[in-house]
């Protein structure tokens, strides 16, 4: 018999395979300071593109004010207890109804955190005899999440109505067999091209087919639409989605999360998922502070308008010099680069330690090989001096890396990677 670590011992994982090369730089760094457009690593101070804290609430007075306030008045540990036991109070209450509202449905529900949360939704929805249907590109929680069901899954290419309809038409015959229904599952927006799902042509499929909807709008709650109630709003389905799903860990610069549908839904649910039945309740400072947060969002819409003008004159920006930024439709900003994994290593540590930008790495096998993807949030603190510095510094990036200088300083990490 084996030893139940041999495994571990023999393959540390994709990633972890590098950690002697990239940890404590390319995975796993710290950057210090308050949470800032600019903040400093390794000592230095560096522009930061990779925090998602949209709306600059992480470090806003009238934030810190409330969340320093509501320490003192109860601690980080109240309310002791899982919400069914003896967690709950009425402030949990009112931050449910004020998010439900929001959001535009009949009720909401706290989870403790994003993902967490996102897997016991998609656990407690579907029996064994339901069919899932979701986005191939879907988030590590959606597919976690999935993961737990015990009956049929079918993915569709991302963001593609077709397939998804073709994948449609064959849940419904095994639902016909199994006597279940079917759960439809996209994000609002996808994290990391910045695509918003398609919401509206999903919905219009419930003329021809019988599924429930549920969309993970992290990303995009408290960036899109009018008011800031994310991407069902922008697209003007909100009322269609049956269960909607948000994060406090972005634009309210916190920590926690929320669902939302129709009273009789959440009814079910609260008492069903199990990731908040058996855990410990969202602390009371949370809860303040995220009410707090919330107040904001709905009260100063100048915070989404300079994030949106921030985001539009990184990505022109980013466009008329000719970089290639996909589709995004979002406030997230990916650059896409040809080169190899060693050349995003030289690229990224010459960008962090000569130009002073901070932004995230993603190569294969988050994405083909040859690919590098620049991950950049812009948030409502950046300026235009961050982004003409960054737009500056892409170009001279680019042109070492198509000439060849990145391919030189990387040859020694090339031959021990094998590449």
């Amino acid at each position: 018999m084996k030893d139940l670590f041999d495994k571990i011992y023999r393959d540390k994982g994709p990633l972890g395979k590098w950690a002697s090369q990239a940890e404590g730089y390319f995975v796993f760094p710290k950057l210090e300071g308050q949470i800032s457009n600019r903040m400093k690593f390794r000592g230095k101070d560096v522009i930061t593109w990779s925090i998602n804290d949209y709306l600059g609430l992480a470090n806003h007075p009238e934030v810190r004010k409330t969340d320093a306030q509501a320490g003192t008045d109860y601690g980080s540990a109240y309310p002791m207890g899982a919400r069914m036991m003896s967690g709950h109070t009425d402030l949990h209450e009112v931050l449910q109804n004020e998010l439900a509202e929001f959001v535009d449905k009949e009720a909401a529900y706290l989870l403790n955190f994003g993902y967490q949360g996102m897997v016991s939704t998609i656990d407690a929805l579907v029996s064994k005899d339901d069919i899932i249907v979701y986005d191939v590109d879907a988030h590590a929680c959606i597919i976690d999440g999935v993961r737990l069901h015990m009956g049929k899954r079918f993915t569709y290419k991302h963001n593609d109505v077709e397939s998804l309809e073709k994948n449609l038409e064959r849940a419904t015959k095994m639902a016909e067999q199994t006597g279940g229904g079917i759960l439809v599952i996209s994000e609002g927006v996808f994290g990391m091209r910045g695509e918003q799902g398609r919401l509206k042509e999903i919905v219009a499929l419930k003329e021809k087919y019988n599924f429930r909807f549920l969309v993970d709008d992290a990303h995009g709650f408290g960036t899109l639409g009018k008011t800031g109630a994310g991407a069902g709003e922008e697209q003007g389905v909100q009322k269609d989605i049956d269960v909607y799903f948000a994060t406090f860990a972005k634009s309210l610069a916190s920590t926690g999360a929320f669902i939302a549908a129709d009273q009789e839904i959440i009814d079910y649910l609260k008492y069903n998922l199990r990731s908040q039945m058996f855990a410990k309740s969202l602390q009371m400072q949370l809860v303040v502070g995220a009410r707090k947060r919330l107040e904001m969002l709905k009260t100063m819409p100048e915070l989404k308008d300079k994030l949106w003008e921030n985001t539009n004159a990184l990505q022109s920006g980013l466009k008329s010099r000719g970089f290639d930024i996909g589709t995004t439709q979002s406030c997230v900003t990916p650059v896409y680069l040809k080169g190899s994994i060693p050349e995003a290593m030289a690229l990224v540590k010459d960008l962090r330690e000569n130009h002073g930008i901070f932004c995230s790495i993603v190569v294969y096998p988050v994405i083909p090989k040859g690919l590098i993807l620049l991950r950049m949030i812009p948030t409502a603190t950046h300026t235009l001096d961050d982004i003409n510095e960054t737009l500056e510094a892409f170009e001279e990036i680019r042109t070492r890396l198509e000439n060849g200088t990145y391919k030189r300083l990387s040859a020694s990490v090339a031959a021990a990677m094998g590449e």
